[in-house]
């Protein structure tokens, strides 16, 4: 764990993932991942003791208070209470985990770790007690290394595994969190078994988490050594680093399986950096890739929105289920992703994810997604919690940055369901002020039954004019016909360029009379014309920008942080007042409203990160990409990139990940100029 990033003030504590293979690196981009599988199904693992058989559920403090002093015993018993008190234990998490800073800097005269006082001033056990009175669950952390990851420097556990283990054991620890920093270069399987024959001493179950950041590739050698593993560097709670994890955990689905999980990390939901619709996105993807899920917010501080994802029992249904599959990608390409996950009743858990920063619409059907030949399926929305009937086709249009979690079985009690009705919306969403768009609605019918009186409207913000040009209902829709509506759409003058919300809703009856409603929700973006001529992009509003750590900077480098923390623009010696800076992944959209002809830019690795560094830079036109580089490092000058966008209604500045990870990924678009 740990990784905060160089200029943070948080302390750095690890590494991002530094060995995975080229192949799932290259995942991390914006491109569709080689998604291969291993030349051998790994073996069962060797850890048969019964323990972690589905994937571990909790909380761990980390991500929402690091070292602060609220991280203390009356915390932790408080977020055991509202795991009881919230419903929380009810749907099945029951580890409440003990991160880093829990101990004093220095062991007692005999080599003993010794809670720190302050913090614990009965000590663990106590604590343990306490959560055990729950009937919940207690974990702890250290390192295997002699430090721990935080700067203060607690006492790690190498050299004293049997030790440590013992005290765990003694105090009633059930799970145990085993770090990497400080390691002194002892090889990593020799550390991490270490500590597993130590625990195993004990006599004490104790789940045990393996945290090398996936450095040395854990999923090949950990199954008989621990219940989970990291496969990648530290998660923070933006778009950028959940969709880099993703992107490469999802090719190690061969690996996982009871009692032997891949772990991404922990779970961000409710820190704040993130919308809930993409908060939703990483519940449903970490849950149907069988991931442990350790909340990772303050509890005593989350919103109901928060609770309503982090509780939601039928996705958990998803990660808890006990064949003990991981979801494999059955699908992607232009940010449209289909992950599919074999449940034990013969059902498909079928994630349908959209990674870009517009609403699309994804498909695939019940055959490609492992379902055998049946007239209908059940098909069940596992966030609107309702069951349809489809002919076989597994459709919607998801927002940006959305997921739609279904569960898709071959049930002959399907004729019981409405039929599933999909909702779509043709044409640009970006619309400019004072001019008329035109918008086309369609509502399809995927069932095998059919959808009977049928209406369709559509809404915008007061003031907005929204009329159909063409009829708005059905008498009914036969199974795998289309209601077509047109709409136009009129943006007041004046309006503000910004994004603003359209919904799509439909009405109809089943075949036995059930109502239904069924909405889509949309952003529209008010643009702004580009100007004439040559202008820097650093000037230019956008409609879209997303960075991996901190804020898309104008004219600086990226600082990591809040906006206006970085430094001048700087490639090889070489410093630009002009330019945009970014941290990889990055994805800044502008608005070209087919007027411009092309981009122009200087890119390459900031100087600020010394000798670190390596980024690929790619310009799109609308949903082709017009150029892009090779892998550039920091050693190397900038690099000019220039792009016909002729015809273009936008543009998009890419950066994805060179093949080592994130770490350190600065990148300059210097001197980046649209002609129009």
């Amino acid at each position: 764990m740990r990784h905060p990033h160089t200029r943070t003030t948080r302390t750095m504590r690890g590494r991002a993932a530094g060995a995975l293979t080229a192949a799932l690196l290259c995942a991390a981009g914006l491109a569709a991942p080689a998604l291969a599988a291993p030349a051998e199904t790994p073996a069962a693992p060797a850890l048969a003791d019964g323990l972690a058989l589905t994937p571990p559920m909790g909380f761990n403090n980390w991500n929402s208070t690091h070292c602060r002093a609220d991280f203390n015993a009356s915390m932790v018993k408080g977020i055991a209470d509202l795991f009881v008190e919230k419903g929380l234990k009810d749907a099945g998490y029951q580890y409440v985990n003990l991160d880093d800073c829990w101990a004093l800097p220095d062991r007692d005269a005999n080599g003993k770790l010794v809670p720190d006082p302050a913090r614990f001033p009965d000590g663990i056990k106590a604590v343990a007690d306490y959560v055990h009175a729950k009937g919940l669950k207690l974990g702890i952390y250290t390192s295997a290394g002699t430090k721990t990851c935080d700067s203060t420097g607690f006492p790690g556990a190498l050299g004293h595994e049997y030790s440590d283990a013992r005290q765990f054991a003694d105090w009633g620890v059930d799970y145990l969190k085993y770090d990497n920093c400080n390691n002194q270069g002892v090889d990593a399987q020799q550390r991490y078994r270490t500590m597993r024959d130590a625990l195993k001493a004990t006599g004490r179950p104790i789940v045990y988490s393996i945290c090398e950041w996936g450095q040395n590739k854990p999923w090949e050698w950990a199954s008989d050594v621990g219940h989970l593993w990291r496969t990648t560097g530290d998660i923070s709670d933006n778009w950028s680093s959940m969709l880099s994890i993703l992107k490469q955990n999802l090719p190690l689905a061969p690996y996982a399986g009871p009692g032997h999980w891949n772990d991404p990390d922990m779970l961000e939901v409710g820190n704040g950096g993130m919308t809930d619709t993409e908060y939703r996105s990483h519940f449903s993807l970490w849950s149907v890739m069988a991931a442990p899920l350790l909340i990772g917010t303050d509890l005593r501080k989350a919103s109901p929105a928060t609770y309503d994802i982090l509780g939601n029992k039928e996705v958990i249904a998803v990660d808890q289920d006990p064949l003990g599959k991981q979801g494999t990608v059955v699908s992607s390409g232009g940010g449209r992703w289909v992950v599919a996950k074999e449940m034990k009743d013969g059902s498909r858990a079928v994630a349908l994810f959209n990674e870009s920063g517009t609403a699309q619409r994804i498909a695939t059907s019940a055959g490609a997604v492992g379902l055998p030949d049946a007239d209908a399926y059940a098909l069940r929305d596992l966030w609107q919690h309702r069951t349809y009937n489809t002919a076989g086709t597994i459709a919607a249009t998801v927002p940006a940055h959305g997921t739609v979690l279904l569960r898709v079985s071959a049930d002959t009690r399907w004729a019981d369901h409405p039929p599933a009705v999909e909702l779509g919306l043709d044409g640009s969403t970006l619309l400019e002020a004072a001019g008329p768009a035109t918008l086309t609605s369609t509502v399809t019918d995927l069932g095998r039954t059919p959808a009977r009186r049928v209406s369709v409207s559509l809404t915008g913000p007061a003031g907005w004019t929204v009329r159909p040009t063409s009829a708005t209902s059905a008498s009914a829709l036969a199974p795998g016909a289309t209601l077509r509506t047109g709409w136009r759409v009129t943006v007041p003058s004046g309006t503000p360029a910004g994004s603003y919300g359209l919904t799509l809703t439909a009405n109809y009856r089943s075949p036995s009379g059930t109502p239904v409603t069924s909405t889509l929700p949309l952003n529209a973006s008010v643009v702004v014309p580009p100007p004439a001529g040559t202008s820097y992009l650093g000037d230019l509003p956008w409609l879209s920008a997303t960075s991996g750590w901190g804020p898309v900077e104008r004219n600086t480098s990226n600082g990591e942080n809040a906006a206006g923390d970085g430094n001048p623009l700087t490639i090889g010696g070489t410093v630009y007042a002009k330019g945009l800076g970014v941290h990889a992944l990055s994805d800044i959209s502008f608005y070209t409203g087919r007027a411009c002809e092309k981009v122009t830019a200087e890119v390459g690795v900031d100087d600020e990160k010394g000798t670190k560094g390596s980024v690929a830079f790619e310009i799109w036109a609308d949903g082709t990409k017009a150029a892009s580089t090779g892998v550039l490092t920091n050693a190397m000058p900038a690099q000019p990139l220039t792009a016909d966008v002729t015809g273009a209604q936008v543009v998009r500045l890419v950066v994805t990940d060179g093949g080592d990870g994130v770490d350190s990924d600065h990148a300059d678009w210097a001197n980046a100029q649209l002609t129009c």
